[in-house]
């Protein structure tokens, strides 16, 4: 098991929740912190888009622990390459050592900081989007191409189709861009939440596609 495999001599652990490319959220971050005996890195670029507690309120518990946030996603910062680590101050005194010093430039930062003093449309966002979720899943599942839609609290859903590779060429054709994780997950196509009218050009398309 996951669990077993971290107690023997494992020096650092990666995890990802929500998880890339399922959506899911992990289940038993805590039970492998308990575990482990080297780090324990908890990637949550997509906790916003979740009701899942962050990692952070276990770090005071477990001195191996680094939890990962990003504005890319939820802050709609991605050209801006910012992120956060939290961790222990002795690991962090660690990554200050290797790190550049000049990592995020000024500009960056206040791209940052205006995302952080707008809450009001971060949170309109993100329940735009939770809700569009949802939209798209009930969507999806009435189409003859699709098979199966995997439960996701991330911005995408993992989407079992009739014929994958054909199916991305199809909606790459249209301008309709989503991801092929077709090698990674046998069958599977990743969709992000657009805005109400992509999702909808999305259906439409899916819609007459002749499976």
């Amino acid at each position: 098991s996951g669990i077993a495999a971290v107690q023997d001599s494992v020096n650092i652990t990666f995890l990802c929740s929500p998880n890339n490319p399922t959506g899911n959220a992990l289940n038993h971050i805590e039970s492998i912190l308990a575990a482990s005996r080297g780090l324990v890195v908890v990637d949550e670029a997509y906790i916003d888009f979740s009701n899942q507690p962050s990692a952070i309120r276990l770090l005071s518990q477990y001195p191996g622990l680094v939890v990962l946030q990003t504005f890319s996603k939820a802050r709609a910062l991605a050209a801006a390459r910012v992120g956060m680590a939290y961790a222990a101050p002795e690991i962090i005194a660690y990554m200050n050592k290797v790190k550049p010093p000049y990592n995020v430039s000024s500009l960056n930062q206040e791209a940052a900081l205006k995302a952080l003093a707008d809450e009001d449309n971060y949170r309109q966002q993100l329940a735009q989007i939770r809700q569009s979720r949802e939209q798209l899943r009930q969507a999806l599942e009435g189409l003859p191409c699709v098979h199966t839609v995997y439960p996701s609290v991330a911005n995408f859903l993992l989407v079992a189709v009739s014929q994958p590779q054909a199916i991305y060429a199809y909606l790459s054709e249209r301008n309709i861009i989503i991801r092929n994780r077709h090698m990674v997950v046998p069958g599977c196509l990743r969709i992000s939440v657009g805005t109400p009218a992509e999702n909808q050009a999305l259906i439409q398309a899916l819609n007459a596609y002749p499976a």
